[in-house]
């Protein structure tokens, strides 16, 4: 039985370092300095970066605790996972500790992240509270799914799948943050030249398609702006900037974001240029020509998971990880009901057949946040009434739905 999570002590250095080792250093350290080259807090890039490898970072700063320094709730949080996963390893033989190791160092690499391992690490963990024993079957014997468990004689495989948000936009944020990067040096000189109060819309039929389509759209907002212009459409792209009237809105101060935010709605991406005092202010906002899509590409994926991590043999439940999704954009899929209402539409489906029930988690609920932010469960999960599984009372702790 592996240790239970329990509050963070002066033993945090030591589990985080014992987290590290199993990556070993060097690979740690090169990525350290990999993703603190990629962080530049100045572009908007970096920013976005930043906030990625938010929980590498964390796990960096936790390994050399400061005397007095108390870690805060999601520091007590990914404490806890840094010390499931040491505890997992040294249960483990050496060919499965090295499956896990390479798991480990598969999320050191490029865009990768830690997130899916540590998803794992928590599935296991609060399929554990729920009085399951969990075994961790794809590290042991390379099973598709990741996660077997057992109580009351009954089985069911868990599969732990990570899905980014960018799936189900037609606008990629990465390409807007360049695109924003690009703009942005020339962009406050001609706010300079230029004061007052601005908002460029950018309309996207069909978003930004590949390098050429950002630096063309760069070059048009540039010259736009050179020549002084109000329109310009240029078929994959039409601009229309007018003067920004915001209620409220009298500086780009507290709460001006979320009032932007409230104005064009979750699908729209935003950039916000000031001058030093906050009296002059650029705001671009871009939408592409369909709303985004997120819950699709979260049953989309269900239905790989279905056909591709599921035997059939037992229960099947599919644990979702969320990625690439802001606190507004998840609060908003959860209110709206437009995420429960796309699985359950799933579920009447032929694809779902395999899958018992699902769950759905973002970084909000893996890092601790506080309601309304992370769902009040510490989770999303949805039962498929229609599996014969669905009604046994061994596995109503990890099926019972909570939406």
């Amino acid at each position: 039985m592996l240790r239970a999570d329990n509050d963070a002590t002066g033993q945090g250095g030591f589990d985080c370092a014992g987290f590290l080792a199993l990556a070993g250093e060097t690979p740690w350290r090169l990525r350290m300095a990999e993703i603190a080259q990629r962080a530049a807090p100045t572009s908007w890039r970096g920013r976005a970066s930043q906030r990625r490898h938010a929980l590498e970072l964390i796990l960096t700063r936790l390994a050399r605790p400061q005397d007095g320094v108390r870690p805060n709730r999601a520091e007590r949080r990914i404490l806890a996972l840094a010390r499931e996963a040491v505890a997992l390893a040294d249960t483990l033989p050496e060919p499965p500790r090295e499956r896990l190791r390479q798991r480990l160092l598969e999320g050191l690499v490029g865009e990768a992240t830690l997130i899916p391992l540590f998803h794992m690490l928590r599935e296991a963990m609060r399929q554990r509270a729920r009085g399951f024993t969990v075994h961790f079957t794809g590290l042991t014997d390379g099973t598709p799914h990741d996660l077997l468990l057992e109580y009351g004689g009954i089985t069911a495989e868990l599969v732990c799948e990570t899905v980014s948000a960018e799936e189900g936009r037609h606008l990629h944020r990465g390409d807007w943050f360049t695109l924003v990067d690009g703009v942005n040096p020339e962009l406050q000189s001609w706010l300079a030249a230029h004061p007052g109060r601005y908002l460029l819309k950018m309309s996207l039929p069909g978003g930004i398609q590949g390098p050429e389509e950002l630096a063309a759209l760069q070059c048009q907002v540039s010259t736009m702006l050179a020549d002084q212009k109000r329109q310009d459409n240029s078929g994959a792209a039409v601009l229309k900037l007018d003067p920004l009237m915001l209620a409220g809105a009298q500086a780009a101060g507290e709460g001006f974001s979320e009032r932007l935010r409230r104005q064009f709605g979750p699908d729209a991406h935003l950039a916000v240029t000031a001058t030093a005092a906050g009296d002059s202010v650029f705001v671009m906002a871009a939408r592409a020509g369909r709303e985004n899509g997120i819950a699709a590409a979260v049953t989309r994926r269900l239905q790989h998971c279905a056909e591709t991590r599921l035997s059939g043999q037992h229960a099947g439940i599919v644990a979702v990880f969320l990625e690439d999704v802001d606190r507004a954009e998840w609060r908003g899929l959860r209110e709206s009901l437009e995420l429960e209402g796309a699985v359950r539409r799933f579920y009447t489906t032929s694809g779902a057949a395999r899958i018992t029930a699902s769950s759905c988690a973002t970084r909000m609920e893996l890092f601790d946040m506080p309601v309304p932010d992370a769902a009040e469960h510490g989770e999303l999960r949805f039962r498929n009434q229609g599996h014969p599984d669905a009604g046994r009372a061994a596995l109503q702790p990890a099926v019972q739905s909570l939406a």
